[in-house]
């Protein structure tokens, strides 16, 4: 009788994919989640969705649960997962908060650290962590007041206001006059107790797309031209022809070359790892702004992260599979010094 070999069914990959928050990008969140849920090779992955709620109540399979039961039971959901995939946008989600607890779990994820995921999120951490390194953005200021002088003796209009920590344009206004202006700081102080103003550039908003952890490659630029007066909340979501995209971006290849080496060295200066995007201006002379990173990019089936990744060659589950091996094997490169003791 003749035995054949057994052969060994290698386990799939448990992800647990989180979601929701406690921000004003809850629903970009959901949206950006149900996308990833969608796209995730079933050959090769079990998916489990974790969703926080905007109350900040936490569900595991439609079941109430606490943070402490997910990350860190001994015997029950901490076993369930071999890679957590935040796709959370905004305070609590983006900044650090919950990647910190994901590494208190010792546990892999995708995307940048909690130090970096911080110092993205804060535009003025992240914008004088730019300019030290010799990196080109737009001229800022950053407040913790009504300081309308300080502000009409540091710019012309138009301007920007914006809080500090917090993404999907939401919160920002673009000021055209004096008379705007009070209401408009008003407005970004809802959102945060520090917040940006930023002269306004005249020229093309250019984004590009970062994938990689200690050796990042760039995609190809893509180009956003609104239909409204900026690239707002509502034309980001709202409006289905709130924007207009070209990708990749009609520049030249030696434009295209600078503005990914310039991406890389903003993802390098802040620290990031896994994915992010990076946001240009170019003005009409040809020269580089940058404008900010985002370590957690939209994942909708709209979003430009993936977008840009598609036109440079790559499919929206081939790029969810190569970020769930970088989160892996950032765990693995670290686990010898941040976890000897576990």
């Amino acid at each position: 009788m003749i035995v054949k070999p057994r052969v060994m069914m290698q386990r799939k990959i448990r992800v647990g994919v989180l979601f929701g928050g406690q921000s004003e990008e809850h629903e970009v969140s959901i949206r950006s989640a149900q996308s990833v849920i969608e796209h995730l090779n079933r050959d090769k992955y079990e998916v489990y969705p974790i969703k926080i709620e905007k109350s900040g109540t936490w569900f595991f399979n439609d079941f109430q649960v606490s943070p402490e039961e997910i990350f860190f039971s001994p015997c029950v959901l901490k076993k369930t997962f071999d890679v957590i995939f935040p796709v959370l946008h905004g305070p609590y989600g983006e900044d650090g908060t919950v990647q910190g607890l994901i590494e208190l779990a010792h546990l892999p994820y995708v995307g940048s650290d909690h130090l970096s995921s911080a110092m993205c999120m804060d535009k003025g951490v992240m914008k004088d962590m730019l300019s030290g390194a010799g990196l080109p953005t737009p001229k800022s200021l950053f407040l913790q007041s009504f300081d309308i002088e300080k502000i009409l003796g540091t710019f012309a209009f138009p301007l920007f206001v914006k809080p500090a920590r917090l993404g999907s344009s939401v919160g920002i206004s673009k000021v055209h006059s004096k008379e705007e202006l009070f209401s408009a700081l008003e407005e970004s102080f809802k959102y945060d107790e520090r917040i940006v103003v930023e002269e306004g550039i005249k020229g093309q908003e250019l984004e590009v797309s970062i994938l990689g952890n200690l050796d990042p490659r760039a995609s190809l630029p893509g180009e956003i031209i609104p239909t409204h007066d900026f690239y707002s909340y509502e034309a980001k979501y709202l409006d289905e022809n709130g924007a207009r995209f070209i990708l990749p971006a009609k520049i030249s290849a030696e434009k295209t070359r600078e503005i990914q080496e310039l991406a890389i060295k903003a993802y390098k200066t802040m620290r990031c790892e896994g994915m992010a995007r990076v946001d240009f201006f170019m003005e009409k002379g040809g020269k580089l702004l940058i404008n900010e990173l985002n370590t957690i990019p939209g994942f909708t089936s709209i979003s430009l992260y993936p977008k840009l990744w598609e036109v440079s060659g790559l499919s929206y589950p081939s790029l969810l599979c190569e970020l769930i091996d970088l989160a892996i094997q950032r765990f693995n490169r670290l686990k010898p010094k941040m976890y000897a003791f576990h």
